[in-house]
């Protein structure tokens, strides 16, 4: 199996001549493919968030680090110093709590904010996760909250959905953006936006991006793909911020087809732990080794030599040609 992976790896290596560098929020990364925050990455792999962020170096990739990770974020820039890192922002109902995990993040030297709004204080119903009585293992604990409440109440139900009704803050709103702009510099990136709505008040208030996500479609049943919804969010911000996307994406051609819808930057997690369980660190870059080989090659058969060239015209609905 081993064997047979890595020599589809060289296979797609040699196909790697395009210009897949830019520039996001001041820094330089090599490809338009990130890895999105999710918790917990030591339930995959022991090194957990530390391997992720060494894989993500390793290819000049973007990191989002989830608040609920199990690492600390000093310990992951400690573990991978010249990675592209951001912190992903719950907020809390104490909002000291938030102020600290924000001044933290600027003092360890992550690049922006990346705040979760579509989880406010309630999560999705998860059934897996009760009839599992899932928690997180006693040798595991939320590694950026060392003083505070760091493991989640495993008496009934999901460990996880305690932990989020009781420490989240169910009032999110658009004023609380609002709020951290006056003590943080670092650029926010409002991330659960579904809708042209939502954008435009974004882009409004400040926003730095908008990040088209629905949470990686385990909140609220029958939301649509965030591929269905981005070209009119697109459209919203006029040019005026970037847009990302998650949600969905496995492939190289779902990468192309973002870009080709208006996402500066693709992100995905759930293939990032496969990868930790896998094979840890090793796992984690075969997983983004791929998926950039992949994307290089669809630019390729596409006759891009440049991300510029990655043009709206060259994806299309299935409908248009289920016509015989």
């Amino acid at each position: 199996m081993k064997a047979s992976l890595q020599i589809i790896i060289r296979v797609l290596r040699k196909v790697q001549k395009r210009d897949l560098n830019l520039t996001v929020h001041g820094a330089q990364v090599k490809v338009p493919i990130g890895v999105s925050p999710c918790a917990m990455h030591k339930l995959a792999h022991e090194d957990g968030e530390l391997a992720t962020a060494r894989a993500a170096e390793k290819h000049g990739s973007v990191m989002i680090l989830s608040t609920l990770s199990t690492c600390s974020m000093e310990e992951v820039v400690e573990a991978a110093p010249n990675a592209v890192k951001w912190f992903q922002l719950y907020t809390y109902k104490d909002k000291n709590l938030t102020k600290s995990l924000i001044g933290r993040a600027e003092k360890a030297g992550f690049k922006a904010l990346v705040l979760t709004v579509d989880l406010p204080g309630v999560h999705g119903i998860r059934y897996k996760d009760i009839k599992n009585n899932f928690i997180l293992p006693s040798h595991l604990k939320l590694d950026n909250f060392a003083n505070e409440i760091s493991k989640m109440d495993p008496t009934e139900g999901s460990g996880l959905t305690k932990y989020v009704m009781n420490l989240f803050d169910d009032g999110l709103c658009w004023e609380d953006i609002e709020w951290i702009k006056t003590f943080t510099k670092l650029p926010i990136i409002v991330k659960g936006i579904m809708s042209p709505e939502d954008a435009k008040i974004a882009v409004k208030i400040g926003c730095s991006v908008v990040f088209v996500s629905n949470h990686g479609g385990r909140q609220l049943d029958t939301v649509p793909a965030t591929i269905e919804v981005l070209p009119s969010i697109v459209q919203a911000v006029e040019d005026r911020i970037d847009v990302y996307l998650d949600g969905g994406v496995r492939h190289g051609t779902d990468v192309f087809k973002a870009i080709a819808l208006g996402a500066k930057l693709v992100f995905f997690a759930r293939p990032i732990l496969y990868g930790l369980a896998a094979d840890g660190q090793k796992g984690a870059e075969k997983v983004l080794d791929i998926l950039i080989s992949e994307f290089d090659n669809s630019m390729a058969l596409s006759g891009c030599s440049s991300l510029d060239k990655i043009k709206k015209s060259m994806v299309a609905h299935k409908s248009e040609f289920f016509k015989l």
